[in-house]
């Protein structure tokens, strides 16, 4: 059984969406919350630490909302940002930019204490640099969600821990959906929804359908369940 790292039920129905039928249920487990620049090594830890704890197979993501001019602001720190300063605040500060272009990214994490082929996707062993770079970079230059290889950050042993077992492999999968930043439209949706606007609809204008199909995390789960299906 899969275990989904989570205390929103939503995003197991939707990976629910993704995988065989009754492959996957949810685990609520706090895991610690790194700091870091990057999505990829906070959702590496995570995936560790909830392993360790479930003794399972898990998916852990983290995901965020990066705005181009804003230097990928708020990015990793995005749910703090919105339970602290609230959209209309990061709205406010978008608005006067000349370019609002942003995108909503997610990396899934999975750890089942098993190693994993190199090919034709990195694995992330301890190597921060090389996994916090391979994704983002990849889907900036590849031209979008498509990209090749846009799946792989390897993962990092983001706090060097070597324990007694050693570190845990951890395969990343991204998704990317493009955008740009608008004042706030619609009713649906959570979280930046409103505000972030997607081929002429903000995702808070999108039924669930729909935002599902379009949406980084469901991007990341089409991957990862392709990947998972031989695993």
């Amino acid at each position: 059984m899969l275990r989904y790292v989570t205390t929103n039920p939503g995003k197991v129905r939707e990976a629910e969406s993704y995988l065989a039928d009754g492959s996957v249920s949810q685990l609520e487990f706090d895991y610690a919350e790194i700091q870091a620049d990057e999505l990829a090594p906070i959702a590496a830890r995570g995936a560790r630490e909830a392993y360790r704890e479930a003794g399972e197979p898990v998916l852990v993501d983290d995901a965020g909302l990066f705005v181009e001019a804003l230097d990928g602001f708020p990015g990793p720190y995005s749910a703090y940002v919105e339970e602290t300063l609230g959209i209309d605040r990061v709205w406010e500060l978008a608005g006067d930019l000349e370019d609002r272009r942003a995108a909503f990214r997610c990396t899934l994490a999975y750890c089942d204490g098993k190693g994993f082929a190199a090919s034709p996707d990195p694995v992330d062993r301890g190597d921060r640099v090389a996994a916090a770079a391979a994704g983002p970079e990849r889907e900036a230059d590849g031209g979008g969600d498509d990209a090749g290889g846009d799946d792989a950050g390897g993962d990092a042993d983001v706090d060097g821990d070597q324990e007694s077992a050693g570190p845990l492999p951890v395969k990343l999968f991204e998704g990317y959906v493009p955008g740009r930043i608008v004042a706030p439209r619609g009713d649906g949706g959570f979280g930046y929804d409103p505000i972030f606007e997607h081929d002429g609809e903000t995702f808070a204008e999108m039924d669930t359908e729909r935002k599902n199909a379009v949406s980084h995390r469901g991007r990341a789960l089409a991957k990862f369940a392709e990947w998972y299906a031989d695993r």
